[in-house]
């Protein structure tokens, strides 16, 4: 990569001026553009387009350098790195796996002093260049493995790793087969800093990481707009039995928390009852996290059953971490007895613990997708039911 070439100004110009370009045919029509390889503008031009969503900071500034598109894919967002930035705390961060630098960026607001580290020379000084563009200047570039690197720190407030998921093209969710070896690393990890940042995939069973990792004090599960995006443990020094958050960021900027702990969990006792007026499901964070029955005596509402995670109540709960619906009517699965009820024929439809998957569901009624109306199907403590709702959170 050319960073003279990108950095010049009539090619700035042509990507910001050519965001929405379908780069397809500029890589048809030619293979240099402006004297730069249409490849790499092709690039530069998927880089700014998927930034304008995952990372408006670096989307609205001007001279930012965009990797490859599975470095771009496996960076944090914007929200989920603000996020991490406010959990820990200190004056000296080091992230062991720097990547395209949006973990760095952003704990560069909260700490004095970052050492980034990254092995890529490429996405090294892709990273560099984009730091100066952002005007940032409290970090320090390594190019090193992360195991090299730390032989040679002497200690940090924070470490922060995010080993990389991936086998090839094989997605892994343990974290035993990820690089770096975090299981390995860990215990060297703690004694040159007193907390160890992991992030890891949405698909790792957390019960398992608990297994793996030692010392875990907290778990974070953070969702964006209900979307399970990461998991992270937290570290320390000290055995405890880490508390559960479960986040869910949204885009009016509020966010969803419900905290909760394991044995509480174990030793919580939901009331159950058939639907009532008004039906619950959590966010993904909170099913993700596993609090299926903290979240009901937490809020006061009624599980339906126990391999059923929705919830009712006669009386609305407006705080309820998830969304809500209120129940118009109860129907048969099928196409004659809905007519009355839709006669557009067009619902959303969700299935919970119910032997039939939203798209059996829409195809026995006869409907499309769409519209105002839910359909949601699910089992009871004692028979299956089918009802038509509306959403009102």
């Amino acid at each position: 990569m050319s960073f003279n070439e990108l950095l010049q100004p009539e090619i700035q110009h042509y990507l910001w001026e050519h965001e929405h370009a379908d780069e397809t045919k500029l890589l048809l029509k030619q293979k240099v553009f402006l004297g730069v390889s249409t490849r790499l503008l092709a690039e530069q031009l998927k880089g700014r387009r998927k930034a304008k969503e995952k990372l408006p900071t670096f989307y609205k500034t001007k001279n930012i350098i965009y990797p490859p598109q599975l470095n771009l894919e496996q960076s944090s967002s914007e929200r989920t790195a603000k996020f991490k930035s406010q959990i820990v705390k200190g004056n000296h961060l080091i992230d062991l796996t720097g990547g395209f630098g949006i973990d760095s960026y952003f704990f560069s607001k909260t700490f004095q002093r970052i050492d980034y580290v990254e092995p890529n020379p490429e996405l090294l000084e892709t990273v560099e260049s984009n730091f100066t563009a952002l005007g940032t200047n409290n970090v320090a570039f390594h190019q090193q493995r992360a195991e090299d690197f730390l032989k040679t720190v002497n200690g940090a407030d924070v470490i922060y790793i995010d080993p990389s998921r991936r086998s090839g093209t094989t997605k892994i969710v343990k974290l035993a087969d990820c690089t770096p070896d975090i299981i390995q690393l860990q215990s060297e990890i703690l004694k040159k800093s007193s907390q160890l940042l992991i992030k890891v995939s949405p698909l790792l069973d957390i019960q398992m990481g608990l297994r793996e990792l030692h010392n875990v004090t907290d778990v974070y599960v953070i969702s964006v707009n209900n979307e399970c995006k990461e998991v992270l443990f937290l570290c320390g020094r000290i055995s405890a039995e880490p508390v559960v958050h479960s986040v869910n960021l949204l885009s009016d900027e509020s966010t969803q928390v419900f905290d909760f702990n394991f044995s509480h969990e174990r030793e919580a006792e939901p009331s159950f009852s058939a639907p009532q007026t008004y039906l619950y499901e959590p966010n993904a964070s909170i099913l993700k996290g596993g609090a299926f029955k903290s979240i009901a005596t937490a809020f006061s509402v009624m599980k339906i059953s126990t391999n059923t995670h929705l919830y009712t109540s006669e009386q609305l709960i407006t705080d309820f971490p998830g969304r809500v619906f209120k129940i118009d009517t109860f129907l048969k699965p099928d196409a004659h007895s809905i007519g009355d009820h839709l006669p557009d024929r067009k619902a959303n439809i969700i299935s919970r613990n119910y032997p039939l998957t939203p798209d059996q569901l829409k195809k026995k009624m006869k409907l499309m997708d769409g519209g105002e109306n839910f359909i949601l199907a699910f089992s009871g403590q004692k028979e299956k039911y089918v009802i038509l709702a509306k959403r009102i959170k």
